[in-house]
């Protein structure tokens, strides 16, 4: 990991006052990250979306950034902890399509980043008996379904679907709001461990980054990012749940919430939610494997196999595996056939249940 290359990577994610969109702008425009680091003030100005406040907050900035990347990369040495940089082949293709993606991600466990089915779990803190009874449903339910299950590790909601993942070794990954030197919670330290196993834990902030208010709505965009649906165990009317909630509607994601009584407090957002059709009512993991179209993973697999396959149907079908949400022309791209033919193949997949088409001519395995 002791590379130019990290280092450059690392420090960009210091300079202040240079988010991960303008660190997007400068790599594109100086043609690398190495470049970046090496363009005039005038250069840098240049850059879509920078302008001369940045460019010089760029320029005193730099050399102090690349000291603490320096001090970055020791902290990392031994931690069996992996940087995964926007422009890497793992960084995950769920997260790379939006524009405010973090930069930089550490990841530590045993899973992988590319998921077929991912289900956020999200909650209270807060939670009830009612909620702690849903939620253990839900992650027991959807266990026959082959999904991974994301939350925030925090306390209530998180923590249990994490536990009860755990329990029924389903793959979990807790994404921080915080670095993974200054754990928050402290008390979920010895879950995360479990986790290791089968799914871990996943930041885009350094090592020593205290959990700070600020960071956790940010966070949350991580997880309505990588998730194919997200669903709102108990929320009050406010908080850190119905901004997910709200991220992933503008993500175009699938948001279920669980219905609560009339007049209880941790149940207002979800019932808020569903009355106002932004989630959609989640009386179960029935309701989730409907909208969804998801049969359980044994049938799934038995099903393709079953169905009698063309050959440029199945170069579909591997392409549309291994990128979910992956576009009309990039299909395009890679199979070099014609726009007409592939849209007919891929209504024919549709027909016979085997894909998704989403918004924006994207698809996805409905299986």
């Amino acid at each position: 990991m002791n590379s130019n290359l990290d280092l450059y990577k690392l420090a960009l994610s210091f300079v202040p006052n240079i988010g991960a969109v303008s660190a997007k702008s400068l790599i594109s425009y100086c043609g690398g990250i190495e470049s970046v680091f090496s363009a005039s003030k005038k250069q840098l100005m240049a850059a879509p979306g920078i302008g001369e406040r940045r460019a010089l907050d760029f320029t005193t900035g730099s050399e102090k950034a690349l000291k603490k990347a320096e001090a970055e990369l020791r902290r990392l040495q031994g931690r069996d902890i992996e940087l995964i940089f926007y422009l890497d082949e793992q960084y995950p293709k769920k997260l790379r399509n939006y524009e405010d993606s973090p930069l930089l991600l550490y990841k530590k466990g045993n899973f992988d980043l590319e998921i077929p089915r991912t289900v956020a779990i999200v909650g209270t803190r807060k939670v009830t008996q009612y909620g702690i009874l849903q939620c253990e449903k839900l992650v027991s339910g959807l266990k026959d379904y082959g999904c991974t299950i994301i939350s925030g590790l925090a306390h209530g909601v998180d923590k249990i679907a994490h536990r009860k993942s755990v329990e029924l070794n389903i793959p979990t990954i807790g994404v921080l709001g915080h670095g993974m030197n200054n754990f928050y919670p402290a008390a979920n330290r010895e879950l995360a461990g479990k986790m290791m196993k089968n799914g871990g834990i996943l930041s885009e902030y350094s090592l020593e980054t205290n959990p700070d208010r600020e960071n956790f709505p940010k966070r949350n965009r991580v997880i309505a990012s990588l998730a194919d649906v997200i669903v709102i165990v108990e929320s009050a009317r406010t908080g850190g749940s119905m901004i997910t909630a709200e991220y992933a509607n503008n993500y175009h994601k699938d948001v279920f919430a669980i219905p609560g009584r009339s007049g209880d407090a941790m149940s207002e957002g979800c019932n808020l939610l569903i009355k106002s059709h932004r989630a959609n009512l989640c009386d179960g993991v029935h309701d989730i494997a409907y909208i969804m179209r998801w049969d359980k993973a044994t049938e799934g697999t038995q099903m393709e196999l079953v169905l009698e396959l063309e050959p440029d149907e199945k170069i579909l079908m591997d392409l549309i595996r291994e990128t979910p949400n992956i576009g009309l022309d990039t299909l395009h791209y890679k199979t070099k056939k014609p726009l007409a033919q592939i849209t007919t193949l891929l209504l024919s997949l549709e027909f016979k249940g085997l894909i998704k088409p989403l918004p924006g001519k994207k698809y996805i395995l409905a299986r």
